[in-house]
């Protein structure tokens, strides 16, 4: 991504609500800006966010990565999560079901980024932050064996961006991670 004032005026172009103004009520709260939104949006938002800072770490194998993007999807949907269950009287998750949450991604990512280069095949490796969102926010939403296994499956046959189109897009990623659960889940939002 671009750096400096240009960089950071296009980064706050891509930040916010699709429909500008729309505050979503108990919403999710992206970081470091007024948004509250649906966990959808606020993914690519906190996807957009966390890949602003791109020297965070990096996986290699027979791909690389940047196991960190999947955090767009995760803090969104644990953002969700805890205050849905405030408002029902339950305990909020704690920080280490986030951290377990992206340790499990991390791990989801890593495992398949070693044996597997889709560059040679001329895809781009974001695909597996899809896939891994997309197991990894099921789970989190309470979803069983196979709905983990079907969102998955949604993830994997979701579409891939080709190698030469790059730039934007982890933080879309992210977010298809996590509409990709969705369905997988027969009942919705719980």
């Amino acid at each position: 991504m671009c750096t400096g004032g240009a960089g950071v005026s296009r980064l706050h172009q891509l930040l916010g609500p699709v429909v500008p103004g729309t505050i979503v009520p108990d919403g999710t709260k992206v970081p470091g800006t007024p948004f509250q939104l649906d966990p959808v949006t606020a993914a690519f938002n906190i996807g957009c966010l966390v890949r602003w800072l791109d020297f965070n770490e990096c996986w290699s194998g027979a791909e690389g990565g940047h196991p960190s993007d999947n955090l767009g999807g995760i803090l969104a949907v644990a953002d969700y999560l805890a205050r849905k269950r405030l408002r029902e009287g339950k305990p909020p998750l704690l920080m280490r079901d986030v951290l377990t949450a992206m340790i499990k991604a991390h791990e989801i990512q890593g495992v398949l980024a070693l044996g597997n280069s889709f560059h040679r095949r001329g895809l781009d490796h974001v695909v597996l932050i899809k896939v891994a969102t997309a197991a990894v926010v099921t789970a989190m939403l309470g979803g069983s064996h196979r709905e983990v296994l079907s969102a998955v499956s949604n993830a994997w046959i979701d579409g891939h961006p080709l190698r030469t189109y790059r730039r934007a897009q982890t933080p879309d990623h992210a977010s298809r991670g996590r509409r990709a659960s969705r369905p997988a889940r027969a009942c919705g939002w719980h």
